[in-house]
């Protein structure tokens, strides 16, 4: 055998070799990315779900979604919206002891004053689960000392798309006795805001609004909330606004309001992934108590994603939308709409969620041109 063949076989030989160790490598990497994508915390969804559902009520007959939720003396109640047969949004009350469970779910709807909200001269394109002809939506609750305080959407059903603050006094709320204060808009006229929340306890002293987490986290603070009189708006980032084509990919907005917790607050949020557009999924992160515009840590993975039946068959397939959270017993209780059509819950062992939030590395939100998505 000549010199040059036995080169030449020396070169296949090792170059088979190192194609051998390179599929290897692959393969070992593939697997433990595949075991480590398995090991993903989730939040596990209630067997029974959905809890609530449309019914014969002409309020109601369309849709039920994205409860808020609060818990007072051991019971979880929850604020939905619905849609009825005049495709206008409004509020519905139920209750759970369990947090499955419902106990009470009166006929009738609880709130439904959005205001008599001057219509804008332009129409916008504006879709959120239905509801064409405006109203109430996505209601955010925050209960402080005796009050209860309720951030939501309020659309004119034509070209505005505002935050509402709206208050009615626990006692009150625990009676039944619906007296609502008169809302008042506190995002400016002319801008298309949404996922605004309140924080469940004065900070230094002052109300707290968190309203932007991407490109930055966003905060107002104020000694007394009647100085949003209507006159007065909190500004934050919008579609018109420089600042919103550096929001990172995919950010859709705040969740519940935030929960305290011994690394800090809590902070659930809706994101949908580059890889998996029209998806929306629930992410969770971590602010400082000190410095709430600090990010201490991120899920690097979803909590929660659309893959059940009732979050794909709906108004809008594949949508996760969470206004609600509580904790019960060390049990945190997600409620959440799914397809824009029914509620469900999802829960999860709080310390679990914490400890596995700390396996992560403090993240910062990445400033990117955000992804249009439909």
């Amino acid at each position: 055998m000549s010199k040059v063949l036995k080169k030449k076989k020396k070169i296949i030989k090792k170059t088979v070799i190192k194609k051998k160790i390179v599929k290897k490598t692959v393969k070992k990497v593939v697997k433990k990315t595949v075991k480590k994508l398995a090991k993903t915390l989730k939040l596990v969804r209630f067997s029974h779900n959905p809890i609530i559902e449309p019914r014969a009520y002409s309020w109601e007959s369309k849709a039920t979604l994205n409860p808020a939720a609060f818990l007072t003396d051991g019971k979880i109640h929850l604020i939905y919206r619905a849609i009825g047969d005049n495709d206008v949004s409004v509020l519905g009350y139920a209750s759970t002891i369990d947090g499955f469970r419902l106990e009470e779910r009166p006929t009738y709807s609880v709130y439904h004053k959005y205001g008599k909200f001057e219509k804008s001269e332009e129409p916008i394109n504006y879709v959120s689960g239905g509801g064409w002809n405006g109203g109430c939506e996505d209601p955010r609750i925050t209960l402080i000392n005796d009050i209860v305080y309720m951030l939501y959407t309020a659309f004119d059903g034509w070209g505005s798309v505002r935050i509402a603050l709206t208050s009615i006094k626990l006692e009150d709320f625990k009676k039944r006795k619906w007296n609502w204060k008169s809302p008042v808009l506190i995002s400016p006229p002319g801008e298309i805001h949404k996922n605004w929340v309140l924080f469940p306890e004065k900070i230094n002293g002052k109300f707290t609004i968190l309203h932007s987490i991407s490109p930055e986290i966003m905060i107002d603070y104020f000694d007394n909330l009647n100085e949003l009189n209507g006159n007065k708006f909190i500004h934050s980032v919008h579609q018109n606004d420089p600042r919103w084509q550096l929001r990172e990919r995919g950010i859709r907005g705040i969740g519940p309001t935030p929960i305290k917790t011994e690394l800090g607050w809590l902070i659930l949020y809706h994101k949908i992934e580059e890889h998996d557009p029209n998806r929306y999924k629930l992410f969770a992160m971590i602010l400082d108590f000190k410095n709430l515009t600090k990010i201490l840590y991120r899920s690097q993975n979803p909590i929660l994603e659309p893959d059940e039946y009732y979050e794909n068959n709906g108004f809008k397939a594949g949508v996760i939308y969470s206004c609600g959270a509580i904790v019960k017993n060390g049990i945190l209780f997600v409620y959440y709409g799914g397809a824009d059509s029914v509620v469900c819950v999802a829960t999860i062992k709080l310390s679990n969620l914490l400890d596995d939030l700390l396996k992560n590395k403090i993240v910062k939100l990445e400033k990117n041109k955000i992804l249009k998505f439909q």
